[in-house]
């Protein structure tokens, strides 16, 4: 167990790293980590509501850097936002099955993988329109309905769509998606606690989010003064892929 732990804290600090160099406070890929070990085996909502508080940790860490290199546009921001609170909300306030949880979550994964594949060749330079902001609204209730309901902050999936759409940068959108999945996260946590089912392990939650903050910090210096982002992608993509492909494995034995 000590060598699964040590294996475990390892992960996560690079899943921070990973995930914070494009703006991401990395709950999909904690919980592609924690799939991977025993862990795997609690319920849902302890899942959930550990990677979120991580997410609020890293996502924080995130905005600080894009947002001091100039990265951040709060019109962008503002609508996705106010539109997914309250979503993130119901979603984190409902109890979900194990067995479609871990359907969801399997799908989130691969769905995760192939945008993040699928936005790798976006210029980076290319011309962009800001959403209007009945564009954006449905956008961002979906997505943070979404976001409760599995476990994540949702910049898995906002990234990609503001990306595909040509609504923003890639760093724009990476400080845009810090902001979206704090306010999530921290939604998700509420939803959580108002019904009853927060559990949070303050005695694991120490070592984790020690190793977060530490590569949190590495990764989104690296993100905002340095990128580029297509390398670490293909790295993300990896560890969803495997981590997804696991767990519809163990659903069909």
């Amino acid at each position: 167990m000590e060598i699964e732990f040590g294996l475990l804290l390892f992960g996560l600090f690079i899943v921070a790293i990973l995930y914070s160099s494009v703006g991401h406070g990395g709950a999909s890929g904690y919980l592609a980590i924690m799939s991977l070990t025993s862990y795997g085996m609690m319920e849902s909502s302890w899942l959930k509501q550990h990677a979120w508080f991580l997410n609020l940790l890293v996502a924080a860490l995130a905005f600080y850097h894009y947002r001091k290199e100039g990265f951040h546009n709060i019109k962008l921001t503002i609508p996705f936002v106010i539109a997914s609170i309250p979503m993130a909300f119901l979603g984190g306030y409902l109890l979900i099955d194990g067995v479609v949880y871990d359907l969801l979550l399997s799908i989130t994964l691969l769905w995760a993988a192939w945008r993040l594949f699928g936005s790798m060749s976006i210029d980076e330079i290319e011309k962009t329109v800001l959403p209007t902001t009945p564009q954006a609204i449905p956008w961002g209730a979906g997505i943070g309905l979404a976001s409760g309901i599995i476990g994540v902050g949702g910049g898995i999936f906002l990234s990609p769509i503001i990306l595909l759409k040509k609504w923003a940068t890639p760093k724009t959108v990476a400080a845009t998606s810090a902001v979206f999945i704090w306010v999530n996260s921290m939604a998700g946590l509420a939803g959580a606690s108002v019904s009853g089912q927060l559990n949070l392990d303050l005695n694991i939650l120490i070592y984790f989010a020690l190793v977060v903050i530490v590569g949190g910090i590495i990764g989104s210096y690296y993100g905002a003064k340095i990128a580029p982002e297509s390398k670490i992608r293909k790295l993300l993509i990896c560890v969803l892929l495997i981590a997804a492909i696991k767990r519809i494995v163990e659903l069909l034995i």
